[in-house]
């Protein structure tokens, strides 16, 4: 491993900032020129531990959290990746959480949603925004607000921003079914047609290809049930820092190793 490595692959090192600049400036020659995902989905994670690990309430990590979302998208648009998907809250998030804890998550979720409708990244770039999950959990008015971001983003088409709220993998697949058994009885769809490519049509993420490379933070090695059809040949990455702590080098250290593996599809 490279020295320059060496010195930074700890998480929340302090460094000077001459040093860092120098690291950054050396990953981003080895990534330049590609090549980069086309889809990316992130599993944000590590907010409540990072909160504690500085002192503060659990609560206050995911506030940081959502700020650090905001920061990594640009770093996303940067490198001209078309899609990423946000595993912002899971179906077990919503379910099992301290309802205190819930109230804190779905208030940030009707910050961001609200600042989406007005914020200067999302119409600049043309940025589609798509929100989805089990809209049984999700308070009324984020789904309101929701669908509101969606139809003032539905005519973009230059990047695309899925953000999974109170979402499972595996409830997802089962919605599918349920939506591919209903159009066949009613003579929609012949069960002879059925095939991965209509099945994906059924899908939450009818609108974009599957996830080239998945990025989860905190050093947790599993994806906890985010995009489990779609994410059968994507590219795992998982990062030590914890979400708030997510650096540009953490990100571009991500794209390096994707670039680095040889995709075989399982040929």
């Amino acid at each position: 491993m490279k020295t320059l490595d060496k010195l930074l692959l700890g998480v929340g090192k302090i460094v000077s900032k001459p040093i860092y600049r120098l690291y950054e400036k050396w990953l981003w020659i080895q990534i330049k020129n590609g090549p980069f995902p086309t889809h990316i989905g992130i599993i944000p994670d590590g907010n409540r531990r990072w909160a504690r690990k500085q002192g503060l309430e659990p609560g206050i990590g995911h506030i940081y959290g959502y700020e650090k979302m905001k920061e990594v998208l640009r770093w996303i648009w940067e490198l001209g990746i078309k899609y990423v998907t946000i595993y912002a809250m899971s179906s077990e998030n919503c379910k099992y959480r301290t309802p205190e804890e819930r109230e804190n998550l779905f208030n940030i979720a009707r910050k961001g949603l609200n600042e989406l409708l007005e914020m200067k990244d999302i119409h600049e770039k043309k940025v589609h925004v798509r929100v989805f999950g089990n809209y049984n959990l999700i308070p009324k008015d984020i789904i309101k607000l929701a669908k509101k971001v969606e139809e003032k983003t539905r005519n973009y088409s230059n990047f695309y921003l899925n953000i999974a709220i109170c979402y499972g993998g595996r409830q997802e697949i089962i919605n599918a079914v349920k939506k591919i058994v209903e159009d066949a009885v009613n003579g929609l769809l012949k069960p002879s047609m059925i095939n991965e490519e209509i099945f994906a049509k059924y899908l939450y993420t009818n609108n974009c290809p599957d996830p080239d490379l998945i990025i989860r933070t905190s050093g947790e090695e599993r994806i906890s049930n985010f995009l489990l059809w779609q994410s059968a040949y994507s590219e795992l990455y998982f990062c030590e820092a914890y979400w708030p702590e997510f650096r540009k080098i953490d990100f571009w250290r991500a794209i390096r190793s994707y670039q680095m593996r040889e995709r075989r599809f399982g040929r």
